[in-house]
């Protein structure tokens, strides 16, 4: 194309000063330069050749915009003017921000630095004002003023309402969750102060925690794909360090000059400035400390809950940053739901050690939630209803006890007792005095007892159940410990199997195998249900809410009648007393009772255990109660437990109060004499547990009288099993009156004997037993009682396996059944 020529302007301005005297010039510059000169217009004169393209500089490479590309570049012209409005003017009606947040959303995800921008930091702080302000009947400012009105710092905001105002920012949150959150904490200074101009002054800093996150992640499932994400994940408590400095905005000195710089916002803990910018030198620099800005943090550890572990696996642990008001909102032991953003770092030491680039990774935490009515998981209402429908039955309790550990042949009364510790008592708290409600168990006995066998069944089927062996378990394992952290250096708190089955159930297999020391410091976890701890300057309590159900070998090898519970058992007096229930398990040879076992266990084999169906009822949906078995499944089980535990609390009224302190008396003085276990007041706040347990079993507000009376006969049945042989008769003629329809539970206890009697000389091969009822009638009259019209009818009569034929007067029972 041509080209317009064009002068040099230096020579321009030498013949312009060079034609012009100082006094023409001085003139000039009081009347103004003069832009125009006499000839301006040639300048605008017409130029065919300049106003026309020249055909050779025409491309074929690039092909002409189709009108659908047109269309495309003016929306994006029209969008990009819309937002500059925007910016320009902040007050346009919020509605048509709320029409674009898909285009800002799209904006986000294709640059991250896009949310950096002014104008979406304007536009989304606005956008999520107006949803503090106003959703749902301006929920959220009355969360607000009372956040306020209680000096608090954190404002908790529901996921699930966020989604509801606008699924776009939903969706930006997930995008963008870091930066989202600062704006949305900026956004909330607003609002308060709106309502309370002064508040900053209280609470200069203020935070957004999220609730609500639909998505429940596994410890042992977080990937790379979800660092810097935000995920939700649950667990227990294990470790808590304690509280640090951290640098926040911080500001360096210059070794060179000497001047002081910054403030810079620390994100990384290996962040430096490269330059100084006063003397432009690379360094040293030092944080100077005096105008810095720190912030407090704190590290716990998190491990996966025991019921979660994928069997034959080890449980998984992370560790979580605490920050602001979350510092020391979790204690070891507790169980806890995080949702916060699983973020990566580098480590020096990892990459020392393993010779290539490794990043070790954490969770900043963003809310902090105790799970104190934790379910292992959620029931529906159609569970809830058959929950209530079977607590009706009139025969519940023997249902539960039926339902326990079916896959182990006999031992009603282990069962009993491992039922009454997974419903439990009532914990009350009197002031500052606590009284636990958990039920603690110690079964006793011979060797392959099924001891071990129904502490895993226990393990299995509650919700928060931590197995423990004496033999490897220290007092470290058991209680708590202090341990040096590996990054910080600093001395930590670490808690035991005690800690960790806090709102649980403790098992402690091989009991007796641990020494004194360790057994000793259990004393204060299983009665005051806490542990303190106090080593290299920490100072701390840790809960063990827990009850204690354990297993110890008698000291022979087997237990010998001929001697005292004490002297069959390694276990001081003080441990004993703590057990609210004692059994002792004999391996006694019964020729019938061998019989009928070796059949159940070859069964078991055989491919129709009750064993097997214990499995399957986890895996398939089968119906909640068995009316030919008389059993719940183990699944409904879980469930009907766990409901017990947390909706039910009752309270004692109208009860024989001088039944007990009578009892009370009677075996304080017979525990004396016969040289058995030492009872204590401890034992009547075991009836009182044990009451409320069968109270539970029921779903029954009130403690009946009823409760009281099996409570008692519980508590007669552990101290009478525990005495000689040679007072044991002696002492159940005595305690005969305290005993729960004391009358049919001798009585049975006479047709027992018959029964036995009559089975020794029968031989091995009778299927059923059979006697005359006058044979009978005569027994129990000669023992001083009465047999009423009803105890052939009775449940306690069927129960025990007999029945009664009325034409011939004759009591039947199978042998094996």
């Amino acid at each position: 194309m041509p080209k317009r020529r064009i002068t040099d302007s230096s020579e321009e301005n030498e013949n312009i000063f060079n034609n012009r005297n100082p006094e023409q010039l001085l003139s000039e510059d009081s009347q103004g330069e003069d832009l125009f000169e006499e000839d301006y217009e040639k300048d605008y004169r017409e130029m065919p050749e300049l106003d026309s393209y020249d055909v050779s500089d025409v491309t074929d490479e690039i092909e002409p915009l189709t009108m659908e590309q047109v269309q495309f570049v003016n929306e994006q012209l029209d969008e990009q003017k819309r937002r500059t409005d925007r910016l320009i003017n902040p007050n346009v009606d919020d509605q048509e921000f709320e029409l674009n947040t898909e285009q800002l959303l799209a904006d986000a995800m294709a640059s991250k630095d896009f949310m950096d921008k002014d104008f979406f930091t304007s536009n989304l702080t606005n956008l999520l004002i107006k949803f503090l302000s106003t959703f749902h009947e301006k929920k959220y400012v009355k969360e607000i003023k009372k956040m306020c009105s209680n000096n608090q710092e954190s404002l908790y905001v529901s996921f699930e309402d966020l989604n509801l105002f606008n699924s776009d920012l939903a969706r930006l949150l997930n995008v963008a969750t870091e930066r989202f959150l600062q704006i949305f904490d900026k956004s909330l200074i607003v609002v308060v102060v709106q309502h309370f101009p002064n508040y900053l002054i209280i609470k200069p800093k203020l935070h957004v925690r999220l609730t609500n996150i639909p998505v429940l992640e596994n410890i042992r499932n977080l990937r790379n794909e979800h660092i810097n994400t935000l995920i939700r994940v649950t667990g227990v408590v294990t470790r808590r360090t304690g509280v640090f400095p951290l640098l926040s905005l911080a500001k360096y000195t210059c070794h060179q000059c000497k001047a002081v710089f910054g403030p810079f916002t620390v994100e990384r803990n290996d962040f430096k400035p490269n330059i100084c910018l006063e003397c432009q030198s690379k360094g040293p620099f030092s944080v100077n400390s005096i105008e810095t800005i720190y912030k407090d943090f704190q590290k716990i550890t998190i491990q996966e809950i025991p019921g979660t572990v994928p069997p034959g696996r080890l449980p998984r642990h992370k560790e979580v940053l605490l920050f602001y008001d979350l510092i020391d909102s979790a204690r070891p032991g507790e169980e806890v739901e995080v949702i916060g953003i699983y973020k990566n770092s580098y480590s020096y030491s990892l990459n020392i050690k393993n010779g290539y680039p490794v990043f070790f990774t954490v969770i900043e935490a963003i809310t902090v939630i105790k799970k104190e009515d934790e379910f292992a998981f959620k029931m529906t209402d159609e569970d809830v209803k058959e929950i209530l429908k079977i607590s009706k039955h009139p025969n519940i309790k023997n249902i539960i006890l039926n339902s326990i550990a079916p896959a182990v042949y006999g031992h009603k009364d282990l069962k009993r007792a491992i039922s009454l510790a997974m419903f439990s008592g009532v914990q009350k708290i009197m002031g500052n005095h606590t009284v636990r409600g958990d039920i603690n168990v110690l079964m006793l006995g011979d060797p392959g007892t099924a001891k071990s066998q129904l502490l895993r069944y226990v393990e299995t089927v509650f919700h928060r159940a931590v197995l423990s062996s004496g033999q490897g378990a220290s007092s470290v394992g058991l209680t708590a410990s202090v341990k040096k952290d590996s990054v910080t250096g600093e001395w930590t708190l670490e808690g035991g199997a005690l800690v960790l089955a806090d709102r649980g159930i403790c098992l402690i297999d091989e009991f007796d195998k641990m020494n004194d020391g360790d057994r000793t410091s259990i004393h204060e976890a299983m009665e005051q249900q806490s542990i303190s701890i106090s080593k290299a300057g920490i100072v701390a309590s840790l809960n063990a809410r827990c009850g204690v159900i354990a297993a110890a070998n008698p000291t022979r090898g087997r237990y010998n009648s001929s001697l005292t519970f004490g002297q069959n058992v390694n276990l001081s007096d003080p441990i004993i007393s703590r057990f609210d229930i004692l059994c002792v398990v004999k391996d006694v040879i019964d020729q019938a009772e061998d019989e009928r076992m070796g059949r159940f266990i070859i069964k078991s084999h055989a491919g129709s255990s009750v064993e097997e169906k214990e499995k399957t009822d986890l895996e398939n949906k089968e119906e909640a109660y068995d009316s030919v078995t008389g059993t719940l499944s183990q699944e409904f089980l879980k469930k009907y437990i766990l409901y017990a535990r947390n909706n039910v609390k009752p309270i004692l009224k109208e009860i024989d109060l001088e039944k007990i302190t009578n009892l009370y008396s009677d075996l304080r003085k017979e525990s004396i004499s016969s040289g058995g276990i030492p009872i204590t007041a401890r034992h009547i706040e075991s009836i009182v547990r044990m009451s409320e347990s069968f109270c539970r079993m029921g779903l029954r507000s009130i403690v009946s009288q009823e409760d009281i009376d099996q409570a008692i006969s519980v508590v007669l049945d552990s101290f009478i099993g525990s005495q000689k042989y040679s007072v044991m008769k002696n002492l159940k003629r005595k305690f005969r009156k305290y005993l729960e329809n004391k009358e049919h539970e001798v009585l049975i206890f006479i047709l027992n004997e018959i029964y036995k009697d009559k089975l020794r000389g029968l031989g091995e091969r009778t299927s059923s037993v059979s006697f005359n009822s006058v044979d009978f009638e005569r027994k129990v009259k000669s023992n001083g009682l009465k047999i009423d019209s009803l105890f052939y009818d009775s449940e306690s009569f069927k129960d025990a396996g007999y029945s009664y034929v009325v034409n011939s007067k004759r009591i039947i029972r199978n042998v094996f059944e």
